[in-house]
């Protein structure tokens, strides 16, 4: 018997039934490409070149194979619930408000922190053309400048949004298949020749360091009560995001390691506009250094259409406040959701560089996948689905198994100390639920 996703008295209905399903396949699908194609490409090659050589290729695979089993369970438990929340709506269907509760907690972790490290060297990338916009006032007027454009887009509807994030994935690839066009054809075929294939642990120790340029894919998701037809659009959109992205890395890698072969890893901080220069001289390293640009302002706009919506989810289930589920009677936008994130996270931004916290995020981020990958199960066992007919991963429990396995070997790459503040954030997570926002017992299960 297929059962429907359960509904909440004041709360899913109402919220979600507000809201306007603009985001089609191509829109959804550059969303993911623009949140996972971030900055790290341009300074991840030297570290895959370091740990591997001219087999760092191999590393890459491998993490887009640990990519597809766990986009497989995204796209399993996205094709079922269309509600907006993304992994946060998926987990909580599965398996109660509680622990759904938990995963928005880990989410709100990942995200905040990481757009707000990825806003900061924003800022830091325009002070190289403007001193005043490194530090100070200027640096603060910068990031009240983006995220107060970006939280206004955003409020004037979820096409604006949608339509900025394509219109910027596009641009943001452009100095990348640039340089793959220009630079393929001086790469030296000896700087690509592997001396043997390389050992199990150093694939593995660079494939941890090369999964966190896979990852971005939940923030894309978050919209899924504006999306069209999710039963059909989030499967192919994901598919189709991964692919292409597993491509463009491959081609930089390449072109990037046959330009500069042995030495590349000792160009740590920017091997691509190092590669580009032997090619196309200054104007390639500018073009490549403004793409970095561009890719952090991609990543942050990408971040502004989807993040707020979980805010907007929590308040919507009556554990936030109510404030935050309000749709705007005219845009038909989460409206109080997004400028509330939008001021969360420029205070976040400008109170500090939050470089410390990457891993953290990482390990949120992680968290939150096996989560997800559970609940991906359990939303086929029981059947549930939302409308249309849903993806259905093969194998039955094999695939979210195997995912499981996965995370499960990067989070031991964790340290302890990671770990501990993880938990003391889901412990006070815990205590806010049953002791303040434990309003969410209203859902009707």
């Amino acid at each position: 018997m297929t059962a429907a996703a359960p509904d909440r008295e004041g709360g899913v209905a109402r919220g979600d039934a507000g809201l306007v399903r603009a985001i089609d396949v191509r829109r959804l699908t550059a969303s993911i490409i623009n949140c996972t194609i971030g900055a790290g490409i341009f300074v991840l090659p030297a570290v895959a070149a370091a740990g591997l050589g001219a087999a760092a290729p191999i590393a890459y695979l491998v993490c887009a194979g640990l990519m597809a089993l766990i986009v497989i369970c995204f796209a399993s438990a996205g094709s079922r619930v269309s509600l907006t929340g993304g992994l946060y709506a998926y987990v909580e269907v599965a398996f109660g408000p509680f622990v759904g509760f938990l995963s928005g907690v880990l989410y709100a972790l990942m995200a905040t922190f990481a757009v707000a490290s990825v806003a900061t060297a924003f800022a830091g990338s325009l002070g190289v053309v403007w001193i005043g916009a490194a530090a100070g006032a200027g640096r603060a007027a910068v990031l009240l400048a983006l995220f107060g454009a970006l939280a206004w887009i955003n409020v004037r509807g979820v096409s604006f949004g949608a339509r900025l994030v394509e219109a910027v994935t596009l641009a943001k690839l452009v100095p990348l298949l640039v340089f793959v066009a220009a630079g393929v054809w001086f790469v030296h075929g000896d700087f690509l020749a592997w001396p043997g294939l390389p050992k199990a642990a150093d694939v593995g120790r660079t494939a941890i360091i090369l999964i966190f340029a896979f990852v971005g894919v939940e923030v894309a998701l978050v919209p899924s009560g504006e999306v069209r037809a999710p039963a059909t659009t989030v499967p192919r959109a994901l598919f189709t995001a991964l692919a292409i992205t597993t491509t463009v890395y491959l081609l930089v890698q390449g072109v990037a390691q046959g330009l500069l072969g042995p030495s590349m890893s000792t160009y740590a901080a920017a091997p691509l506009a190092e590669a580009a220069s032997r090619v196309l001289g200054r104007s390639g390293r500018v073009l490549v250094l403004a793409g970095a640009t561009l890719s952090m302002f991609g990543y942050v706009s990408g971040d502004m259409l989807g993040s707020p919506r979980a805010l907007f989810a929590l308040g919507r289930n009556g554990i936030f406040p109510d404030a935050l589920a309000r749709v705007h009677p005219r845009f038909h936008t989460p409206y109080v959701a997004i400028v509330t994130y939008a001021v969360i996270v420029a205070a976040l931004a400008i109170s500090s560089s939050f470089t410390q916290l990457a891993v953290l995020a990482n390990v949120a981020a992680l968290t939150l996948y096996l989560m997800c990958v559970a609940a991906s199960h359990e939303l086929q066992r029981k059947k549930i689905q939302t409308g249309g007919t849903p993806f259905t991963a093969p194998g039955g429990p094999v695939v979210p198994i195997l995912a499981a396995v996965a995370i499960i070997w990067l989070l031991s790459q964790a340290s302890a100390r990671e770990f501990a503040i993880e938990g003391l954030a889901l412990a006070a997570a815990s205590a806010f639920y049953f002791t303040v926002g434990r309003r969410s017992s209203r859902r009707a299960l």
